[in-house]
Order: structure tokens, then sequence, then C-alpha cells
């Protein structure tokens, strides 16, 4: 299994500690964030990790060919603009190679196990998503959940960040910028999505206060 890990973005809500390091390298329990999550998919079994960059992309690529720590195989999809969430798995397809492959934000930082992550689809389905019950700071959920799949837009679960995808996801995607997250509703419009519930430790590093908690709790 080969897996997709977005490092790509600016992290904008997050400076001024961004304005000089990449988020996935800002530091949680003393290593890069970006560092936790290699070594979940490394013990769940991942063979190569195909990681995309952008923001002071050349930091992330030293980090992670010349850390001792790092024992994954990585391969960088640089984009010279961002491509944003769709338009960045779109141009590393021919890295992924494979039908399927986990996707991963670098951003989160979880106790999700990722030997409960499947490695293949039902018959028909473009992706098997991860969700987390809508955080309080969330009006609006992305999807509803029921019976091992995602029924609609909308309710009290929202995508956690890491899935299963299938290359033909992104057939007939727009050429540039576009997020993924466009063609998850699509497919979910469908009935092409399946999903699972994480319940235990959860957060999408996206602000200050975010960023606080976790350092907080991880020290």
């Amino acid at each position: 299994m080969k897996a997709m890990v977005l490092a790509a973005g600016k992290g904008s809500r997050l400076a001024p500690l961004t304005n000089k390091t990449p988020k996935p390298l800002l530091p949680v329990q003393g290593r890069p964030m970006i560092f936790h999550l290699l070594d979940q998919l490394e013990q769940a079994g991942v063979k190569e990790v195909i990681v995309n960059t952008h923001h002071l992309g050349e930091q992330i690529e030293h980090a992670l060919t010349r850390d001792k720590g790092v024992r994954l195989p990585v391969r960088f999809s640089r984009e010279k603009e961002l491509l944003e969430t769709g338009g960045g798995i779109k141009k590393a397809l021919p890295l992924l190679e494979q039908p399927m492959f986990w996707l991963c934000n670098a951003d989160i930082f979880s106790d999700f196990d990722f030997t409960h992550l499947p490695t293949t689809l039902k018959d028909g389905d473009l992706a098997h998503l991860v969700l987390v019950p809508k955080p309080a700071s969330r009006d609006t959920g992305d999807f509803a959940f029921a019976e091992g799949r995602i029924t609609a837009r909308g309710g009290d679960y929202v995508y956690a960040g890491i899935g299963l995808i299938h290359r033909d996801l992104f057939n007939g995607s727009p050429s540039g910028p576009f997020s993924v997250r466009d063609l998850f509703f699509d497919a979910v419009a469908q009935n092409k999505v399946g999903a699972q519930v994480h319940t235990g430790q959860w957060t999408d590093i996206g602000t200050p206060n975010d960023y606080q908690s976790i350092t907080q709790v991880s020290s």
C-alpha cells in the first residue's frame, strides 16, 4: 500500500508560526508533526509515501530525506502553484501508480490506528473515508453516516483527513486547483463512498488555539 500525505498548504491561519516553518514541521512531542503520521503509516505496513509540497517545500524535503528518524521511502510531488487538495492529488497520481491508495492530511494529530483502514474498496465505490464526530467549534458537519456508508452531505460528522481513495475518483475532474471535497460530495451523491467513525483523539491543527491544545496535551 502507498499513501499520499497532503503537505503543500501555507497554513495561513497559523501565522506567524508558519511564516518561516511549514505547518507539517511544527513540533509536537519534540518532533515535527508529520513525523508522527509517518510513524503511524509505517507501523500499518505502508511501503512508500508521496508528499506534495509548495509552501517552504524545501524544508519539508530536507527534513524527510535527511532525518534518520524517517524510515519510510518518500517521494515528492512539487507544486509550482498551490493546487489545493484535489489538484495536488491529481498531479501526484502518476507517482502513486496503484488504483487505490491511502490519503492523509499532514496537519492532523490523532491516535487513529491505520491497521483499521481498509486497503480495498467495495465494488463500485470510489472512496472510504474516516469520519469524526462534529467538533463543538463547527456549526455544521460534512456528512451524514449510517451502516458503514456516507448517506448525504451535512450531518453530525466531519471528514478526518484520512481515507482510502480510488484514482477513478478523479476521472473528469478539472485541471488546475480544486478541492477534493467537491469530488467526495459528487461521489456521495452517487452512493459510492463508504466510511468508518473514529472516536479517539483527533485534532485538525488549523489555528493557534488548535496547536496550543495539542502541545499542552502532549507535553
